[in-house]
């Protein structure tokens, strides 16, 4: 008698709780029961790096950036755009509503990228020779006292944030530091040359770096702090530049300048990859907010291409009127705008993502490099102009 009544119980609180999810009173579309009853271990994660938050949709590494689904942390920050000019030494600062910059912030020696923080909070402006990193204070725009950090041309955070990732191009280093003081917990010295920007697997535990002037790249286990793959690009006088993971995890594309397209790799077998051919001197790659395009800027001819990520091919190409040098950028947190520098025109590009039609073209400082536009979408920063999970 006692079991039956359990089992009538329980079934009735699972038929509840099903009518609940049904019903819910925000009036979002759920998903079908039968897949919210699925099995989870049919739908789980795979194990991932040890304190990293676990991915929204297994599926989707970028399920965390739909149009301005903003964090708490961000969610007051004002709309900005930050351009580090690296032969000015400044970071322009962009009101992206007003097309206009609205301030100019005196930062170190060649600042390459500004780069948000792992929990958000920090936007770090990368001085590569001035051998600092200057914190920007999001909410105010601020900038707060350098710190001295050796060769800082790229920074990266790992998915659980336990470590900051300085990718010493000169020094031929990739250095683990405290995430908040940037203290060195761990130098690995690497045998390429030029390493300079990398993204980490949907688990966490590797990540892929670009090495820019020897043509390479490296496999890392994240928590070894150890490079347990080397492979040289098949292509003479490669030099890779961006790093990004597919949404679903299971392809790497790496932008070569000088072989004028985009590598495409498996990253868990690290195996030799192929070649797609997009433009003169491919660079920067952007995830768009439907995790469905991918914006590949050709510095060298001036376009953007634009890569179907369900059939793996080039389905357009945008060209800046007038000419151009788009480098590197980022999203506008409704996804509506792709913001990009202008690397050799002193000029930051607007775009409008459904149709390529450029919105605006601003004048900032000499040698515009790695912007970034924030807040964004996103849980956590894993670093370079933003890169969110």
């Amino acid at each position: 008698m006692r079991t039956t009544a359990v089992r009538t119980a329980a079934l009735f609180t699972a038929l509840l709780g099903l009518a609940t999810a049904c019903s819910h009173p925000s009036g979002e579309q759920k998903r079908p029961p039968a897949t919210r009853t699925a099995s989870p271990r049919a739908a789980a994660a795979p194990a991932g790096l040890p304190g990293m938050p676990p991915l929204l949709d297994p599926q989707d590494v970028y399920a965390a950036d739909r149009p301005n689904r903003l964090s708490p942390v961000v969610e007051d920050f004002p709309p900005r755009v930050y351009v580090p000019n690296s032969n000015s030494g400044t970071v322009s600062v962009i009101d992206p509503a007003k097309f206009k910059v609205v301030a100019t912030i005196p930062v170190g020696e060649q600042p390459q990228h500004v780069v948000p923080s792992w929990d958000l909070k920090t936007l770090w402006v990368n001085n590569n020779r001035g051998h600092t990193l200057t914190p920007i204070d999001p909410a105010t725009g601020k900038a707060g006292k350098p710190v001295e950090v050796h060769d800082p041309y790229n920074l990266y955070f790992t998915p659980n944030g336990k470590y900051a990732i300085v990718m010493a191009s000169l020094d031929r280093e990739l250095v683990f530091r405290d995430p908040h003081t940037m203290k060195v917990r761990k130098t690995v010295p690497v045998s390429c040359y030029g390493v300079n920007h990398a993204d980490f697997s949907a688990d966490g535990r590797y990540f892929i770096v670009s090495c820019e002037f020897s043509g390479e790249l490296l496999k890392v286990d994240t928590e070894k702090m150890k490079v347990v793959g080397q492979r040289r690009l098949p292509f003479e006088g490669a030099m890779p530049q961006d790093v990004k993971l597919s949404p679903d995890g299971d392809t790497w594309y790496v932008a070569d300048m000088m072989a004028h397209g985009v590598w495409v790799l498996d990253g868990d077998k690290f195996t030799e990859p192929r070649l797609l051919r997009t433009g003169r001197g491919a660079h920067g790659l952007y995830v768009s907010r439907d995790s469905k395009w991918m914006y590949i800027t050709n510095r060298g001819e001036g376009t953007v291409s634009v890569l179907d990520f369900r059939t793996g091919e080039l389905d357009r190409k945008w060209r800046l009127p007038g000419g151009g040098s788009p480098d590197m950028g980022g999203l506008s947190s409704d996804g509506k705008v792709l913001w990009l520098s202008g690397r050799y025109n002193a000029e930051v590009y607007a775009l409008d993502t459904r149709n390529g039609e450029l919105l605006a073209r601003i004048p900032v400082g000499s040698g515009p490099h790695g912007l970034a536009v924030y807040p964004q979408p996103g849980r956590y920063s894993l670093g370079h102009t933003g890169v969110f999970r």
